[in-house]
C-alpha cells in the first residue's frame, strides 16, 4: 500500500473534519472570506515552518506570504500563527506535508467560488504541472522500506496538522 493511501486511510475523518469546519464559509461574502483567510492564517505559517525542516519541503514554494498579501488587501494583518510543534523527525514532517500539499488541491478548487474582485493568491497558488505526482513518489519513496513505527509517525504527523487547521477555524 502507498503512503498517500495510508495517510489517506488513517486521516479522512479528521479530513473531513477540517473541511466541514472551513466549509461552513461563503467564500462570496468578504467578511466570511475574510474569516476564512484568518483561520488559514493561523494554521499556514506554522505548519510550512515546521514543514520547512524537511529538504525535500524547501523545493516546495510557500503560500504563506501570498495569505498575508490577500489579507492585506482585505484590510487586516495576518493574524500570529497557533503554536505547532508535532516533532521534527522525517516521518512526522512528511505528515505534515502531506495534510499541507494537500489543501493547496483544495484551495484551487475553493478559488472558484471566491469573485475575481477580492485577493486571490493564496487560494490560487496551485501546484505546479507535474508536482503533485512528483510530491506523491516523493512521499512514497521515503516510506518505502520504513516500519510500522515510521509510518505511525508519519501519520501522526498529519493527524497534527488536521487539529492545527481544527484549532484554527474554532478560533475564528
Amino acid at each position: 500500500m502507498s503512503a498517500m493511501t495510508m495517510l489517506r486511510d488513517a486521516t479522512g475523518a479528521a479530513h473531513e473534519a477540517v473541511d466541514a469546519a472551513f466549509g461552513k464559509h461563503d467564500l462570496a461574502s468578504p467578511e466570511a472570506y475574510r474569516r476564512f483567510l484568518l483561520a488559514h492564517g493561523r494554521a499556514l505559517p506554522a505548519a510550512e515552518r515546521v514543514m520547512a525542516a524537511l529538504p525535500f519541503a524547501r523545493t516546495l514554494p510557500t503560500r504563506a506570504p501570498l495569505l498575508a498579501a490577500d489579507l492585506t488587501d482585505l484590510g487586516v494583518a495576518a493574524p500570529d500563527p497557533l503554536l505547532f510543534a508535532p516533532g521534527d523527525d522525517e516521518a512526522t514532517l512528511w505528515g505534515v506535508l502531506y495534510v499541507v500539499e494537500g489543501s493547496r488541491l483544495g484551495g484551487a478548487m475553493l478559488a472558484r467560488q471566491v469573485p475575481p474582485e477580492m485577493p486571490g493568491r493564496y487560494l490560487g497558488a496551485v501546484h505546479a504541472s507535474g508536482q503533485w505526482r512528483a510530491i506523491r513518489a516523493a512521499l512514497d519513496e521515503a516510506a518505502t522500506s520504513e516500519d510500522g513505527d515510521w509510518t505511525a509517525r508519519m501519520i501522526a504527523g498529519a493527524l497534527a496538522t488536521f487539529t492545527l487547521y481544527a484549532q484554527a477555524a474554532e478560533a475564528d
